[in-house]
């Protein structure tokens, strides 16, 4: 079973479906941090000079989530700070714009929810890569919001970032994100549209998850 929370940047997706994740106990799938992997393995591959996509191929990308927190590692390292940091967000939307990734990261993500029951984060998951999902939402908020979560987010993990950088960023990758050719961001057609902008962290896990608990398989409740 797999429920999908799409939206822009910065509108509360992650920190939302991590926390219905502790919850509901269920698991949690970062496509976010998925991508900013491989704007890792992008930008190494610009240091070293060779072939990215041949380099992603040959990477090892694979993650956990526990304690509220989605671990990802590439090549066995950890890299779950290294991939917030302003030079992966800059590059992001570039790099999960080429449909070559897309499949690749797309892949991964099919994989790993086969078996289980997911809740799952991203851009474009409700309409290109979980289209089936038993459960699909779109959360919104207006972006000086955005900004000013990311900005706190950012500080509790010690990164440096200014409000007006970090809004420049999302506005950009607002723009990057919606008009791209492969599957650009936008709400699936069947999704439930939430607007966090006034909303407190507790009321928008609380809507959210009481409509999960209303299609959970009865053992996982």
């Amino acid at each position: 079973m797999i429920v999908v929370i799409d939206g822009p940047a910065g509108s509360g997706k992650s920190s939302t479906a991590r926390a219905i994740a502790e919850q509901l106990q269920i698991q949690f799938l970062d496509s976010g941090a998925l991508y900013r992997v491989a704007t890792l393995v992008y930008l190494e591959s610009l240091d070293n000079g060779t072939s990215f996509f041949d380099r992603l191929k040959e990477s090892d990308i694979s993650f956990y989530f526990k304690n509220k927190n989605f671990h990802s590692f590439l090549n066995g390292e950890e890299v779950s700070d290294e991939i917030r940091e302003m030079k992966v967000s800059n590059a992001v939307s570039k790099v999960a714009s080429d449909p070559m990734v897309r499949s690749h990261i797309n892949k991964l993500m099919r994989a790993e929810v086969e078996t289980g029951v997911y809740i799952a984060d991203g851009r474009d998951l409700g309409t290109a890569v979980f289209p089936d999902a038993e459960l699909k939402f779109f959360m919104v908020a207006d972006l000086h919001e955005r900004a000013k979560r990311r900005l706190a987010e950012m500080e509790s993990q010690g990164l440096d970032a200014s409000l007006e950088e970090i809004k420049s960023n999302l506005e950009s990758r607002d723009n990057a994100d919606s008009s791209r050719a492969s599957d650009p961001l936008k709400q699936a057609d069947d999704a439930i549209l939430i607007n966090t902008s006034e909303l407190s962290f507790e009321e928008q896990v609380s809507q959210i998850a009481e409509r999960i608990r209303q299609i959970m398989p009865q053992n996982k409740q």
